[in-house]
């Protein structure tokens, strides 16, 4: 059988409940009665030592035995005790509350006597309990003080008192403790009350969330009540969802993308080479259709490229080769790659750095495709005759690097939404409209797996701007 949290709590709370009252029941009430019992014989044992002393010389006068007996009942009626002069023998000389004082007594001036007294039997003790030897139909404490006269033990004067009167004082202290019993559990259902809004209420709700999560419901929405250890796990709870959620939304539209990028060349292909097959186009044009379906063929190991290269970029398991290098050579070099395709735009690139040799501490090879894709997008957006401005400057510990050019621009709409993956607007996939929309992640993912970041500057109609940094290399190990 499973239990909640709330149910082991309520359980833990009632089991608290009896414990404490069996605790204050049974221990409680012997404590406080031996406390009371305690201070009662000894009251008693000093009242009975003093009336042993006051009345000593007269115990056996029979003429003050009266008198005594009346000031001795005053006394008991106060306190709701009984008092007896007891002899050696067990006869009672003088009894507080003897009903028969008016009757003759006999010569030796004794009221009863009491079978089998023996106050031997007490040991150390002054004290006794139960029924003193059959006198009493009541439990009674009954406390002894030697009488003597002359030096010769003559009695006992014996204070009983009924052991009700002690248990109802024990009890006046006894129920404070179950007043206070009543208070711990008033303010243990406090915190239960406190418990339920605060932390089971709060974890239900995160049970719910996880299951509606488990179904698929990633729009689920964990209410953040405090900003507590709960609330923060709450609103990670949220957090997380609308991570996954977004990721899932991606992970959608990425296979949109991919499956609509492979399937647009493929049918291209597939299209043409069957046309070919069939002798549908005529042998003098199929040198041309080779050569477009050539092409195609390029876009698809292009775009699988770009795709490795992203999944090469994970945070969690991108591996760089850092090594000194010359920026400036590598931008040359990567420049010469475009010259066909810019004599063919006319379209000149203006260099500018601020010294003859720029060594950077970076993954050369990556670095080279980022320079790429930002070049290979500028020519993209730019226009017949217009020139592309790359510089490299130093400033501090970092060179900085910037590719412009002079085309269509990026209006502020999609200029946060440039690197995200296959994002193609008409303007963003260029003029000659052959964009994967992976060329700007790849720059993006490749500079933060560096610990470096870029920045775009663009207006439309003018032109754009990418400027990005790499650390300067202390010392020339690589070139």
């Amino acid at each position: 059988m499973k239990f909640n949290l709330l149910t082991k709590y309520i359980l833990i709370y009632v089991s608290v409940a009896i414990i404490g009252f069996v605790g204050v029941t049974v221990i409680s009430y012997k404590i406080d009665y031996n406390r009371v019992y305690s201070e009662q014989t000894e009251n008693m044992y000093r009242q009975a030592v003093s009336i042993a002393a006051e009345f000593a010389p007269d115990y056996f006068s029979n003429d003050k035995l009266k008198l005594i007996q009346l000031e001795l009942h005053t006394i008991t009626e106060l306190d709701h005790s009984r008092i007896m002069f007891v002899d050696m023998d067990g006869n009672v000389i003088l009894d507080t509350q003897y009903n028969n004082m008016n009757e003759e007594v006999d010569e030796n001036g004794i009221l009863y006597t009491i079978n089998n007294f023996d106050v031997s039997k007490l040991g150390t003790n002054h004290s006794m309990n139960g029924n003193f030897y059959g006198v009493f139909t009541e439990k009674n404490v009954s406390v002894f003080a030697p009488i003597t006269n002359k030096f010769v033990m003559k009695g006992y004067v014996v204070v009983h008192m009924p052991e009700s009167v002690i248990t109802d004082r024990v009890y006046t202290t006894f129920n404070t403790n179950y007043i206070t019993l009543l208070i711990i559990l008033v303010l243990n259902s406090a915190f239960i009350i406190l418990y339920i809004i605060h932390i089971h209420n709060p974890l239900k709700d995160i049970t719910n969330a996880i299951k509606e999560y488990g179904r698929g419901n990633l729009s689920y929405k964990v209410a953040v009540g405090h900003n507590d250890e709960i609330g923060q796990l709450s609103a990670s709870l949220n957090y997380m969802a609308t991570q996954i959620n977004e990721m899932d939304q991606f992970q959608q539209k990425f296979l949109s993308n991919i499956s609509h990028d492979f399937r647009s060349p493929l049918t291209s292909i597939k299209g043409y080479l069957e046309a070919i097959a069939d002798g549908t186009i005529p042998p003098e044009m199929i040198n041309k259709y080779i050569n477009i379906v050539l092409f195609e063929t390029d876009r698809l190991t292009k775009l699988t490229s770009n795709i490795l290269t992203l999944n090469e970029l994970d945070p969690k398991s991108v591996r760089l080769d850092i090594s000194s290098f010359d920026i400036n050579a590598l931008i040359k070099h990567t420049i010469e790659t475009f010259e066909g395709t810019c004599k063919k735009k006319k379209i000149q690139f203006q260099l500018t750095f601020s010294a003859e040799k720029e060594l950077v501490s970076a993954d050369k090879v990556k670095i080279g495709q980022v320079i790429y894709n930002l070049v290979d997008n500028s020519i993209k957006f730019s226009s017949e005759n217009s020139n592309i401005f790359i510089s490299v400057k130093e400033k501090g510990e970092k060179a900085y690097i910037s590719v412009k050019d002079s085309g269509a621009g990026i209006s502020k709409e999609n200029i946060d939404r440039i690197w995200d993956r296959f994002y193609k607007s008409d303007s963003s996939r260029g003029r000659d409209k052959k964009g994967s929309g992976l060329g700007l992640s790849i720059v993006k993912e490749t500079l933060l797996a560096h610990n470096e970041n870029i920045d775009v500057i663009s207006t439309v109609g003018v032109g754009t701007e990418f400027i990005f940094s790499l650390p300067i290399a202390k010392s020339a190990e690589n070139t």
